[in-house]
């Protein structure tokens, strides 16, 4: 068994090494997706309330003419995507990278809404949702490894600090959290 434990030592050191990077991106990410309604992680959101340049009330609907100079008064003229009219009283124009700009066409108010992705956050909430193939089988293999370092860290520690005693304690105390949460406090 002291072979065991001293091979375990090993392993356990260079996969926590190798993995660590990995397993700082995810905790950080887990974090982020956990808190999906309090913060979006993915784009900061700005909303401005403005008073467009024009005529108004509008009497027909807007041209795509019409829409584009709406969204130079924000500056965003080159990114104009579509817009349509969910009611009779708002225009809705979609601007590229997912902002928007909404028109009371009765009055010329408008709520333009801007979207700026979050470089980091956004690249690495990517990540949970397996974006590519060769992603999928990476984290196929750092799951593998994960469960590894988990069963040499058990190993390495004999006697009352090990899974024998307060380790063993500790461990049926780390299933039986997820469990209560899964059954008991739903």
């Amino acid at each position: 068994m002291p072979s065991v434990r001293k091979w375990s030592r090993g392993i356990h050191r260079d996969l926590s090494f190798l993995f660590s990077g990995v397993i700082i991106i995810y905790a950080i990410s887990g974090i982020c997706l956990n808190h999906k309604a309090d913060f979006n992680s993915d784009y900061s959101v700005t909303n401005s309330i403005i008073q467009l340049d024009g005529t108004f009330p509008m009497e027909e609907k807007a041209s795509k003419e019409q829409a584009v100079d709406f969204l130079r008064q924000v500056d965003q003229e080159k990114n104009y995507t579509k817009h349509y009219y969910p009611d009779t009283e708002v225009m809705k124009v979609f601007i590229k990278g997912g902002s928007s700009l909404l028109v009371d066409v009765r009055t010329g108010q408008a709520r333009y809404e801007h979207l700026k992705r979050r470089p980091f956050l956004s690249a690495v909430n990517r990540l949970h949702y397996n974006p590519t193939r060769w992603w999928t089988w990476f984290s196929d293999i750092f799951a593998v490894c994960l469960l590894v370092i988990t069963l040499t860290g058990i190993l390495m520690i004999k006697g009352p600090k090990g899974f024998i005693g307060r380790g063993g304690i500790e461990f049926a105390i780390g299933v039986i959290i997820p469990l209560l949460f899964l059954f008991f406090l739903k």
